[in-house]
């Protein structure tokens, strides 16, 4: 069965455009799904533009996108040409990224399209248009009336991090990490790849303090809240271990040994994934009940309008949710 997707292009401002744009045009996409394309005819065009190639923006009448197939284009009126500064920050690019956005999840939550890719979004310009959460997965979560756990979670070549917590400050992180969040944020992580089509995922948790902790030298989080939880959930049958020290765990997601790494906080295991390849990585927006990803990457208003993007973490982000349409469930 071919999955339908939805796309939507992220902020105007940034490098979004131009990376649908290639993507859209890149060989094998528009063959491995029917594509939904949501925005203006202003935003795509310049994407095309940025990227010196083009597709078809070809109408689709909204109610006859259920039976479309291949790439239909679901125009949006969001943004005026003359309100788009390309590499800048600006409230109107941010209420247009949220109202394509909205519209996108009005699809998904009718079951119009199985799954969603956004190219980049810029956090401070949602805001300046009236976000009143910390990240749109929890503007996400609050528009769809998700009660649940939710949390990022990142790949990058078959490797997967969770994190128990993430936009907090690092100061809060300590009291944070509790029992019953520590087990929500691995029960996710295994979730969400047997959805992406792992079918036992090898899980290696990640510790908080240096050394593990050493034994209770360097704090006590890991004798407390960290080893008995993860001992709990071993005993569950489930494939995973530790605390294992952040600085050397992640040697053994290079060398393919486990599948996942769930971190105690945002950079621990942000740092890790870019490092290895900042070009390929992708978020995945967990909890949500349908598939959504974007590149892990942000718009990179330095290079935005250059026609230098690299759309290797969009074309894998397109893939993951051809994936994991599949082997939901």
């Amino acid at each position: 069965m071919t999955p339908r997707i939805g796309i939507i292009p992220g902020d105007p401002s940034g490098i979004g455009p131009e990376l649908v744009a290639r993507l859209l045009t890149a060989d094998g996409v528009t063959q491995a799904a029917d594509i939904v394309l949501i925005g203006d005819r202003v935003v795509l065009e310049q994407g095309m533009a940025q990227a010196g190639c083009d597709y078809s923006l070809d109408p689709v009448d909204p109610a006859a996108i259920g039976g479309s197939t291949g790439l239909r284009w679901l125009e949006t009126q969001t943004i005026t040409a003359s309100d788009i500064i390309v590499g800048r920050e600006t409230e109107a690019s941010g209420r247009s990224v949220l109202a394509t956005l909205e519209r996108a999840l009005d699809l998904l939550r009718d079951g119009v399209i199985e799954a969603l890719v956004f190219a980049p979004f810029n956090k401070a310009a949602m805001h300046l248009a009236g976000l009143s959460h910390a990240d749109e997965l929890h503007h996400i979560g609050a528009y769809l009336g998700v009660q649940n756990y939710l949390s990022e979670l990142n790949t990058l070549d078959g490797m997967w991090t969770s994190r128990v917590t993430s936009h907090i400050a690092l100061r809060d992180v300590a009291d944070a990490i509790t029992p019953d969040r520590l087990i929500e944020a691995i029960e996710l992580a295994d979730t969400t790849l047997r959805r992406s089509g792992v079918v036992r995922p090898r899980i290696a948790v990640a510790a908080l303090n240096p050394h593990a902790g050493d034994g209770g030298n360097f704090g006590t989080e890991e004798i407390d809240v960290i080893t008995p939880t993860v001992e709990k959930l071993a005993a569950r049958q489930m494939a995973i271990s530790g605390p294992w020290p952040s600085d050397t765990v992640f040697l053994k997601v290079a060398a393919k040994e486990i599948d996942a790494v769930v971190t105690m906080y945002h950079d621990q295991g942000q740092i890790a994934l870019k490092l290895m390849g900042f070009s390929r990585g992708v978020t995945v927006q967990g909890g949500i009940p349908y598939p959504i990803t974007t590149p892990a990457h942000g718009t990179a208003f330095d290079i935005a309008g250059q026609g230098r993007a690299d759309v290797g973490a969009t074309r894998a982000a397109f893939d993951i949710a051809c994936d994991m349409v599949r082997n939901w469930a």
